[in-house]
């Protein structure tokens, strides 16, 4: 039985969805040890996507089993109307399932996609857009350069080979200081860096006069919705397990993946910034990074860091995993 009518159905109209919707996954499962500052991380990487983007957008989070300190962060957010769509999922679904959910939920033509720990330079989505929309078949723009190896891009090398009026070029293209830079965030060692900076020569592509680095990052990207359809869903196995398959699959449907060569994201990682760190924008070679002090002793032996990364998995599998 109903007892009158339903008010909506008066309405005559409705305000569509914005072209782009941002989509933000966020997982804080505590606010301890390695996720201390993450909830501070979060803070700074939505108010530098407000700040800084122009255009028109719908902003998606999806929060992968977060604490409650972080969930409740987002709800008041999307009660100041800076959050149009949130998901909060009960428990960690893994990476690739969030993503699955969230790219086919998501209402735009393009999806800027980006981690919770991403900071955002101004005209970030006016740059990924204009690639996207001036190349053909583009599937992933990530908006700063990066160093990805190569057999994650064949198509997109494939597809410049075949053009007669782009360039490909190969080797030492991307500074040292530009991949220091982002291997820093990562935890990254700097003999690791080094070492996959020498195995990893960058592939830099010339069209119409501008430069672009063959490959995209799995932690920000600009996408056509469409693009992504063609590929989900992508096999969820673990919360962090193959996210590389993202990147597999988008090569496989014969999409380009590309980087801009000016810098208008950065990954933050797990701890705050200084603001001097922030400091530059756009630029096309980044500023040296800031030397920090040598890891002391005993705690950069790397056996002794493999064992106690075993007893931190350890811990936290009995303590937030009940196993």
């Amino acid at each position: 039985m109903r007892v009158g009518q339903n008010p909506i159905k008066s309405v005559g109209e409705i305000e569509p969805p914005a072209a782009v919707t941002v989509v933000v996954i966020s997982s804080i499962p505590f606010l301890s040890g390695y996720y201390v500052e993450g909830l501070d991380v979060l803070k700074l990487c939505l108010s530098s996507l407000h700040a800084n983007t122009t255009g028109e957008y719908d902003l998606m989070v999806l929060d992968n089993g977060s604490c409650a300190e972080v969930r409740q962060y987002l709800l008041a957010e999307q009660g100041e109307k800076r959050i149009q769509f949130l998901v909060l999922s009960e428990r960690n679904l893994g990476k690739p399932a969030a993503w699955n959910a969230a790219f086919a939920a998501a209402p735009g033509e393009f999806v800027a996609y980006s981690d919770s720990d991403v900071y955002f330079y101004p005209g970030w989505l006016t740059a990924s857009l204009e690639v996207l929309k001036s190349i053909p078949k583009v599937g992933m723009v990530t908006a700063m350069p990066m160093l990805i190896p190569e057999k994650y891009s064949t198509a997109t090398v494939k597809w410049a080979k075949q053009q007669p009026s782009v360039e490909v070029e190969r080797g030492e293209l991307l500074p040292w200081e530009d991949f220091w830079q982002h291997a820093r965030s990562l935890g990254d060692t700097e003999q690791q860096a080094r070492h996959f900076y020498a195995e990893n020569p960058a592939v830099r592509i010339t069209y119409k006069g501008k430069h672009y680095f063959a490959g995209a990052a799995h932690f920000q990207f600009t996408a056509r919705k469409s693009a992504l359809l063609d590929v989900l869903p992508i096999p969820a196995e673990r919360p962090m397990g193959r996210v590389r398959l993202l990147d597999e699959a988008v090569n496989e449907a014969g999409y380009l993946r590309l980087c801009t060569e000016s810098w208008h994201v950065r990954h933050l990682g797990n701890v705050l910034p200084q603001p001097s760190e922030l400091a530059y924008s756009q630029q096309k070679i980044a500023p040296s990074a800031k030397k920090r002090g040598k890891t002391a002793g005993i705690w950069s032996w790397e056996p002794l860091r493999r064992l106690l990364q075993r007893i931190y998995g350890w811990s936290f599998d009995r303590l937030y995993r009940g196993r």
